[in-house]
């Protein structure tokens, strides 16, 4: 059921954020469509730019974006092309409060997802939208940033 105050963001030390998820088979199932909202709202409350299910316990390949007012919501996301130019920016997590670290993340992505409405997309991102698809997929792949903070 819907939660309007959020959900608890799971934090550093809880194994779930070092599982790696399942992909979601009905996305009109009214509970992955009420863990949308969670999020959604979760994510506003938390002044975030992205939130994957990982960190809110649910192991099921799911994440949000909130950036310059654009909201993505992506489902079972694969990724199609990498570039290979790659940039160190600092970055965070809502996971690990008040920690911040240099990542080297690829400049530009292209991913195949489904939308919230079951509608399959193809997304061509780059700047902080690419970086932080990456961070999110990385969530839904156990991976943390903290273990990406001294890759070359």
């Amino acid at each position: 059921m819907y939660n309007p105050d959020g959900l608890k963001i799971i934090t550093k030390n809880d194994p779930t954020l070092r599982q790696k998820s399942k992909k979601i088979s009905d996305v009109g199932d009214p509970k992955i469509q009420d863990t949308i909202k969670n999020m959604i709202k979760t994510l506003k409350l938390n002044n975030g730019i992205g939130l994957a299910a990982p960190q809110i316990g649910k192991l099921i390949r799911l994440f949000v974006i909130e950036l310059d007012y654009k909201l993505y919501v992506i489902i079972n996301p694969e990724i199609k092309h990498i570039s290979k130019d790659r940039i160190a920016m600092e970055e965070g997590c809502l996971s690990f409060p008040g920690i911040f670290y240099q990542i080297i993340r690829n400049k530009k992505i292209t991913i195949k997802y489904i939308d919230q409405f079951g509608q399959k997309q193809t997304l061509k991102a780059k700047g902080i939208l690419a970086r932080a698809i990456q961070h999110e997929i990385d969530h839904l792949d156990g991976v943390l940033f903290i273990d990406k903070k001294d890759a070359k």
